[in-house]
């Protein structure tokens, strides 16, 4: 399975190749027409690259600990124990995507009843 470059989900078709000069820069693979749009700008800004920022790269460190907690008071620590840093960081990336996913749709549709139980149970 090919990953996205932005969002590290399965790979779906859309890429991206910096001035087109496949001899010169990686060829990046996306899931989406977005993440293909947030890649190339990423790479045109970063000479073909796309790689995390300083800050995003951070922000996934700095959620370890609040991620280990929650595992740990569900009681499950152990199947992750051994997991590596980067399996945990791309559990992290693919939950903030998901989330932000969410709320960007969520925009643009209209707002819920408000009752406790109007959306469905996803399981």
């Amino acid at each position: 399975m090919t990953i996205c470059a932005v969002c590290a989900g399965e790979a779906r078709g859309f890429g991206y190749v910096h001035r087109l000069q496949h001899d010169r820069y990686p060829y990046h693979r996306f899931c989406s027409l977005r993440c293909q749009d947030v890649g190339s700008a990423i790479a045109q800004r970063n000479n073909g690259m796309i790689d995390k920022t300083a800050r995003e790269a951070q922000a996934i460190r700095d959620a370890r600990v609040l991620f280990a907690e929650a595992l740990t008071d569900l009681g499950l620590m152990a199947p992750f124990f051994n997991r590596t840093a980067a399996d945990i960081d791309r559990l992290i990336e693919a939950a903030v995507t998901g989330y932000v996913d969410s709320m960007l749709a969520q925009g643009a549709r209209k707002e819920r009843t408000g009752t406790a139980h109007d959306d469905p149970i996803p399981f």
